[in-house]
């Protein structure tokens, strides 16, 4: 089994788009798209693995060597800063990484002016480096869910989240004022394996640049 690569790979849009990249270099897989409750899928022929895991998750696997490659968002990259090998941007899965606040805030708010604040988001790490580098005392709420509701009921001045339409934010009544990073998609491998199997992850680097 040591001959087979493995990949983890996300569920959700992430993943119909993954099965569809590799289709085109040849490495069929849309087992994974059927509504099995598997975790772990095998191909024998094509000696490919596929781990089926949370996003969050991804890097963690590929990190430790459970999975030789991943995909994954920026995002998720940024906030855990893993010891991995990233070769590859995909290309889709866009969206941006904002910090927002409410429109009647942001009517008369100067972010050049902010020197303490607070905000609530899923990206801690992320956001608290991108304050301190700009000299802004910042007070991180981490939250989990829905983040547009933080100003709402006064959890927050603003938060910083991921925003794809900003039709979210819109019916929240709140506005993007900065952009901390445009995110998108990406492969990552484990840098164990890519000397133990380095022939084939660099082929399958080589073709995936190449349909991109």
């Amino acid at each position: 089994m040591n001959d087979f690569i493995t990949i983890a790979i996300p569920k959700g849009r992430i993943l119909e788009e993954s099965v569809d990249l590799f289709g085109r270099i040849g490495i069929d897989c849309r087992e994974l798209l059927g509504d099995s409750r598997k975790l772990i899928f095998e191909n024998p022929l094509q000696k490919m693995r596929y781990m089926i895991v949370r996003a969050t998750d991804v890097p963690t696997y590929v990190e430790y060597g459970s999975a030789d490659l991943g995909i994954v968002g920026k995002d998720t990259l940024m906030e855990q800063d893993k010891d991995l090998y990233e070769p590859l941007d995909l290309k889709f899965g866009y969206c941006r990484m904002m910090v927002a606040e409410p429109a009647n805030l942001a009517t008369h708010d100067d972010p050049s002016a902010w020197s303490h604040i607070r905000i609530a988001t899923k990206y801690p790490h992320v956001a608290g480096n991108y304050f301190a580098a700009k000299g802004i005392q910042v007070e991180i709420i981490k939250l989990y869910g829905s983040i547009e509701l933080a100003p709402l009921v006064g959890l927050s001045e603003r938060i910083v989240d991921l925003v794809s339409t900003g039709e979210t934010l819109r019916q929240n009544g709140l506005v993007e004022v900065e952009t901390i990073a445009e995110i998108t998609t990406r492969l990552i491998v484990n840098r164990a394996s890519l000397k133990t199997k380095h022939e084939r992850i660099s082929g399958i680097i080589r073709n995936l640049e190449q349909v991109i």
